[in-house]
C-alpha cells in the first residue's frame, strides 16, 4: 500500500456516513453507486444489504468479478469552499460471503450503523465487498 494518508483524510474515511464506489467490468464500462461503508485503517468493507434493489445480481458485484480495481471516494461538501476536502482509495475489491473476514465487515458495520443492527444485517454469511486500498489520493482546501 502507498503511504498512509494524512490524519484528517483518515479522519473523513473513519467518520463519513457515506461514500461513492467506483468500479468497470471488463470493457471499462464503469458504474459509480453511493454506499455505506466501514474503514478499519487497512481495509474498507460495505455489505449487499436488505434495503430494496431492482435484483440482487447488482453490476457493482459483476463488475469486481470482472475487474477488480475499484476506487471509493469520500467527500465533504461546504458551501464555505475552505472547507472542501476529499479522499480517493484506489485498490483492488473481493467478494466475501462467509467467513471470519466477512463476520469481522460486518461488526465494523454494525458498529458504525444503527440501522444495520434493526435490519439484521448477518454476520454468518451474506454478501460483503472488501478492498484493499492500495493509493491515496487526498486534497483539501486548505
Amino acid at each position: 500500500m502507498s503511504d498512509a494518508p494524512p490524519g484528517w483524510a483518515l479522519e473523513l474515511l473513519h467518520q463519513a456516513r457515506v461514500a461513492r464506489l467506483g468500479t468497470a467490468d471488463r470493457t471499462a464500462r464503469p458504474l459509480v453507486v453511493p454506499v455505506c461503508y466501514a474503514f478499519d485503517g487497512q481495509h474498507v468493507y460495505s455489505a449487499i444489504d436488505a434495503k430494496p434493489k431492482r435484483t440482487r445480481a447488482l453490476r457493482r458485484l459483476r463488475n469486481i468479478a470482472e475487474n477488480p480495481a475499484v476506487a471509493l471516494v469520500v467527500d465533504h461538501y461546504d458551501e464555505e469552499w475552505t472547507r472542501l476536502c476529499y479522499v480517493i482509495a484506489e485498490g483492488r475489491a473481493e467478494i466475501l460471503t462467509a467467513g471470519a473476514d466477512y463476520a469481522r465487515g460486518i461488526d465494523l458495520l454494525l458498529a458504525k450503523y444503527p440501522q444495520y443492527r434493526a435490519m439484521g444485517l448477518s454476520r454468518e454469511a451474506g454478501t460483503l465487498i472488501r478492498i484493499a486500498p492500495e493509493r491515496y489520493l487526498c486534497w483539501r482546501y486548505a
